[in-house]
């Protein structure tokens, strides 16, 4: 039956349709390629067998992934982890005298349990933590896989014997075959020039075809290259290997699972682990590339699954793993794919191209599948990683990709990733231990807090306010960078008698910093002193609330040496009380204000003042009471014979900010009485409040009668402010320092 016309196809089947085409068309030759690396190990005549499971995957891997997956326009099939890591297995396999029949049969078996490892992945949440592995380890690990896909390939490439490996066959020139070599180099030429061309056509197939039409062009010269029995340049016949056919011999593998063994099984889990990690890796690493180039956003666990029971059908069908490709990928979109269905498609091309043209795939020359994964592995290998040698702050990432390379090839993918991992993990303390846990510092009489004190109370807190050494921490405060933190506060220690940590950008805290702290509160309290936390983060990102945390451990219990405050401002307020409290200028006792007592009032002659107080309005106020709200029309002045008045920011949401804080003798609304505006911020009585209320209407009545004691009472208010704003400016000074 032949297929529909595309023109007569929806826009996005149509699409579909031939990102399908031009995907299959990438991924085909790859996965033939692939699918020779892995079985010619087991003999010659099993580089056909090889093929043929090369292809098969990609049959079974295009129609289950894209189907049950979900990413849209991703391609999955055969890919160079997958041909690495069973190439390998292949290899040691039988190295270890292992029958052919059991090392096929194993070869199904880590096919089988590396996709059940995947769907478990999936199932369980790892998707989202797999996708997370540090660029290091994945650049080693692609480049370490690059490396064993171009050092299997040499062999192929030169057209030495199946028993002589890499190196053997550097050195082993009288076993080279220059058909093989001709053929090869051609077949990696073309590919690589290729895009250089054109790229309607994808460049696999270009090499593939130049390398099968230079076999031929050498076959006119030399008749032996067109036998295809015992000619180890080509693929090979389909019913090599065994005497019976694929059918037979696959059958035959499923026919022996019954004398696995758990032993055999065990043995089987570590390349099925490794396998599962890598093409785990290998799909969502192209997930993102594929989410950045279409603006969408995949489900890690979802496409596991999805990969996952991919890779079970094929190796049930006798093909081989793979994973979302990224060649293969980017051919489908940019040939208009706008779907999962694309990649159902390139299944169902790839089973038809092997209808029509499986019989060809014998003359297929190994030389030929050999450059294009040299090509392949040459393009695995992170070039871009060499200019981390450039600076002296990266060399230590290169460390981290060399040594994933470096044990990738000699130990295995896995160990490397573990090694890789670890590595990374050690980089990360390092460059934690390496930045500053402090970022700012400030002493009680540089820093203030928004109490508006007198002017005595201001040089009080600037001679003795140097007792508070307050520090604003940042990063994480853990094991690695615990000793940082006490050789910072240790000569403060001997001198101080508050230590303020600031805690608002701290983003984690473990049970080493925690016992170092509670030893610092230990030594405060042997000298009368206190260690005084602010502003404790209630939602850490690791989900932990701090001031909890704190609590369970016993580090800032009531009456001990520890204080916590919900602000830095609360913090800085109390211990500026206590500093003026032992200078004996705050009283237990609080009797309210006279005029004559006040600031602004001082050495006024007392006929001046008489004359002040019948235009004074008294109030009283409770806590909690509201003097005046933000917006409000208002003209007065108010001067605090008794208590403490909050400023406030009104920011909705019923939040608000905290600007100052008024005591006893100062004044407030001092903005409303000189400009008539209105009210810019709530006035709240922090406590019970006596007041003070100066209307300007009342004051303009005044000042008609006294205008020397009017004028004295504006000059006072201008100096006042013009304090504030000094003391302002200073405490800027030292938050830049």
């Amino acid at each position: 039956m032949p297929l529909p016309s595309p023109a007569r196809l929806s826009p996005n089947l149509a699409g579909d349709f031939w990102g399908g085409l031009a995907a299959m068309l990438v991924a085909l030759p790859s996965a033939i390629a692939f699918g020779v690396t892995i079985y010619s190990p087991l003999g010659a005549s099993y580089a056909a067998h090889g093929a043929l499971a090369g292809i098969l995957g990609a049959t079974a891997l295009g129609l289950i992934a894209p189907a049950l997956g979900g990413t849209q326009r991703l391609i999955t099939a055969p890919c160079a982890p997958a041909a690495a890591v069973l190439s390998a297995f292949a290899i040691e396999f039988m190295r270890q005298g292992a029958a052919l029949e059991a090392t096929l049969l194993m070869l199904v078996i880590v096919g089988l349990l590396a996709g059940a490892l995947q769907v478990i992945f999936g199932t369980v949440g790892l998707g989202r933590l797999i996708k997370y592995m540090p660029y290091p380890v994945v650049s080693g690990y692609l480049s370490g896989v690059g490396l064993i896909i171009i050092a299997s390939q040499a062999p192929k490439f030169l057209g030495v014997p199946k028993e002589i490996h890499f190196w053997q066959s550097l050195v082993a020139a009288d076993a080279w075959r220059w058909q093989g070599i001709v053929v090869g180099a051609i077949t990696i030429a073309v590919m690589v020039g290729a895009p250089y061309v054109t790229k309607r056509v994808p460049a696999a197939i270009l090499g593939l075809a130049a390398g099968v039409l230079t076999y031929f062009g050498l076959g006119l010269f030399d008749p032996a290259l067109l036998t295809i029995e015992g000619n180890r340049l080509i693929v090979g016949p389909m019913g090599g290997g065994g005497g019976g056919g694929f059918s037979e011999a696959f059958l035959g593998r499923f026919d022996a699972m019954t004398d696995i063994g758990l032993d055999q099984l065990q043995m089987l889990l570590v390349p099925a682990l490794t396998l599962a990690v890598l093409l785990s890796i290998d799909t969502l690493k192209t997930c993102v590339v594929l989410d950045a180039l279409t603006r969408s956003r995949h489900d890690s666990n979802r496409e596991l699954i999805g990969q996952g029971l991919g890779n079970i059908a094929s190796a049930v069908v006798g093909g081989i793993p793979g994973a979302g490709t990224m060649g293969a990928t980017l051919v489908n979109i940019s040939s208009g794919a706008a779907s999962r269905v694309s990649g159902v498609m390139e299944g169902v091309l790839a089973l038809i191209a092997f209808l029509v043209l499986g019989s060809l795939i014998a003359w297929v020359p190994v030389a030929a599948l050999a450059g294009i994964l040299i090509v392949i592995g040459v393009r695995m290998i992170d070039r871009h990683s060499l200019q981390l040698l450039k600076s002296r702050h990266t060399m230590l990432d290169f460390f981290v990709i060399l040594s994933v390379v470096t044990v990738a090839l000699t130990v295995g993918l896995i160990p490397a990733s573990g090694v890789g991992i670890v590595l990374a993990i050690v980089l990360f303390i390092r460059e934690q231990i390496g930045g500053s846990i402090v970022r700012r510092k400030a002493y009680g009489n540089q820093s203030f807090s928004k109490q508006i004190r007198l002017q005595e109370e201001m040089e009080i807190l600037e001679q003795r306010g140097d007792q508070a050494a307050i520090f604003e921490l940042q990063g994480g405060l853990f094991f690695g960078t615990t000793d940082q933190l006490y050789t910072v506060l240790e000569p403060e220690l001997k001198t101080r008698k508050y230590i303020v940590l600031d805690m608002r950008r701290v983003q984690t805290i473990d049970v080493t910093a925690a016992h170092m702290l509670d030893q610092i509160r230990d030594m405060m309290a042997e000298k009368g002193g206190f260690l005084v936390f602010s502003q404790l983060p209630q939602n850490l990102p690791s989900g932990l609330d701090m001031q909890h945390y704190f609590d369970q451990i016993g580090l800032a219990p009531s009456k001990s040496a520890a204080r916590i405050f919900s602000e830095l401002d609360a913090a800085q307020e109390w211990i500026e009380n206590r500093i003026l409290k032992e200078a004996a200028l705050e009283h237990a006792e609080e009797k309210p204000l006279e005029l004559h007592e006040l600031g602004l009032f001082k050495g006024r002659k007392e006929e001046t003042l008489t004359a002040l107080d019948t235009h004074l309005e008294k109030r009283i106020y409770k806590a909690g009471d509201k003097i005046f709200a933000r917006g409000d029309a208002g003209d007065e002045l108010f001067l605090i014979r008794r208590g403490s008045v909050r400023i406030m920011l009104p920011l909705g949401d019923r939040q608000a900010r905290h600007i100052s804080t008024f005591g006893r003798g100062d004044f407030f609304g001092e903005m409303a009485f000189l400009d008539g505006a209105a009210r810019s911020a709530d006035a709240v009585a922090f406590t019970d409040v006596d007041l003070f209320v100066l209307s300007r209407k009342t004051f303009d009545a005044f000042a008609e009668e006294h205008k020397k004691a009017a004028l004295k009472l504006l000059e006072g208010l201008a100096s006042v402010l013009a304090g504030r704003l000094r003391y302002a400016n200073a405490e800027l000074q030292a938050l830049e320092a």
